[in-house]
């Protein structure tokens, strides 16, 4: 019997490019209803935006689920819409900021039937607008108890005139 549809949404935020940071996911299944979050000490906003889609996608435990990904990340969405991360993968990442997420990100993604749908911000959608309030608490929490925030061990790359250093 097949399992119902997967309804995911997500969102990164951080108070500061880079600063503290944090995402929010909001998972829904049938009757079932999964929040995750987590905050970080420092980070950058897509990082928190891509982190979020990878965590929610390695918490369903079907392989062969149908999943439905919302997200407010242009950065994220046109990535894998638009199929910019297999070109980059293609380029072992060369140059490219967040390649730790994006090959953590792949990983997953090849075992997940996961179609990403993009979303307005802060707009209509209660969901979306959950998980915008659970990444904004954790970047919060992250300044407010910074010795109960995870690290982000990727954020340190910084990238000048295309290069990374």
């Amino acid at each position: 019997m097949p399992h119902p549809p997967i309804h995911i949404y997500t969102d990164g935020a951080s108070k500061g490019n880079p600063g503290p940071g944090g995402y929010g996911i909001v998972m829904k299944c049938g009757s079932h209803y999964k929040e995750i979050s987590e905050g970080f000490l420092q980070t950058t906003n897509n990082r928190m935006e891509l982190l979020a889609v990878i965590v929610a996608l390695e918490a369903v435990r079907w392989d062969d689920a149908e999943i439905h990904l919302y997200s407010d990340s242009k950065y994220v969405v046109d990535s894998i819409n638009k199929r910019w991360v297999f070109g980059w993968e293609q380029k072992r990442f060369a140059k490219r900021l967040n390649a730790d997420l994006w090959q953590r990100f792949l990983t997953i993604y090849r075992k997940r039937n996961v179609t990403f749908h993009w979303v307005k911000g802060h707009a209509d959608n209660p969901d979306n607008n959950r998980c915008d309030q659970m990444a904004v608490e954790c970047a919060q929490q992250a300044i407010d108890f910074p010795s109960k925030a995870s690290i982000d061990a990727g954020a340190g790359q910084t990238e000048i005139n295309g290069s990374l250093i």
